[in-house]
């Protein structure tokens, strides 16, 4: 028999109406954040960024594709990594679907990691996945948008993620948490290296030939990205992760 809470279909609907009335003052809050964000002040970008791409080297104003927008997806795969972040990777499972819409709609999407441009191409391959991908193993744009960090600023305890220094997960040098710890092994990595990427998204926006900064978000400001879990908001048993780290990359699931 079941431990939650059962009822009649009338006092269930009683239930949903209340429901109903907060997720309607979500939705007008959703909005009204959405509004808050757009109307930052715009940062110009004048440093000369490189990428990698698998069209050769190109400019962080190359990588608009022609459209006056973009998102950047800050993917973890540091230069050290043997595979991609297990977390990013889920969350990566949803843009092929998007980018066509997006570039439609005037915006490009892609990710952006420290690992060398070959092995995002080997990642990418084996993950089925078709969106743009490219490596900025040869400059500063991850440390500059607080993506990525330093043996020393680990060591002086001197990283800001998230608009604050310290308090994160992923912050401690010695004791860290037992999902960092998984998810480092699955990148073939050690817990200090593996923190030293993060993940996050930012925007940009071209305008008369220059370049703005216009948002980024990090940690939890990435989760209505992550498709999967907007669908678990909705299952019965919501995220369900008592049991601690359940998700994995998705060709490493036993065949259901």
């Amino acid at each position: 028999m079941t431990k939650h809470l059962t009822g009649t279909r009338e006092e269930w609907l009683a239930a949903r109406l209340k429901l109903l009335a907060a997720e309607k003052e979500l939705t007008r809050r959703s909005d009204q954040v959405a509004e808050q964000r757009q109307a930052l002040p715009w940062v110009r970008v004048d440093k000369a960024y490189r990428f990698e791409t698998d069209q050769g080297s190109a400019t962080l104003a190359d990588l608009f594709a022609g459209r006056s927008q973009l998102l950047v997806y800050h993917f973890m795969f540091g230069p050290d990594y043997k595979a991609g972040c297990p977390s990013c990777s889920m969350i990566a499972d949803g843009f092929d679907g998007s980018v066509v819409h997006l570039a439609n709609h005037d915006v490009t999407l892609m990710a952006v990691s420290r690992a060398p441009l070959s092995k995002l191409q080997a990642y990418k391959k084996r993950m089925g996945w078709s969106f743009p991908w490219v490596s900025s193993a040869s400059g500063d744009f991850n440390f500059d948008f607080n993506v990525a960090f330093t043996e020393q600023q680990q060591r002086d305890g001197s990283i800001e993620y998230n608009y604050a220094r310290g308090g994160h997960a992923m912050d401690a040098t010695t004791q860290f948490p037992e999902p960092v710890v998984q998810f480092a092994t699955t990148c073939g990595t050690d817990a200090l290296t593996y923190t030293r990427d993060r993940p996050g998204l930012s925007a940009f926006v071209v305008e008369d030939g220059a370049v703005y900064h216009t948002y980024s978000g990090y940690a939890r400001g990435v989760d209505s990205l992550w498709g999967a879990y907007q669908w678990l908001d909705r299952a019965p048993l919501g995220r369900n992760e008592a049991g601690g780290v359940w998700w994995r990359r998705h060709d490493e699931y036993a065949q259901r």
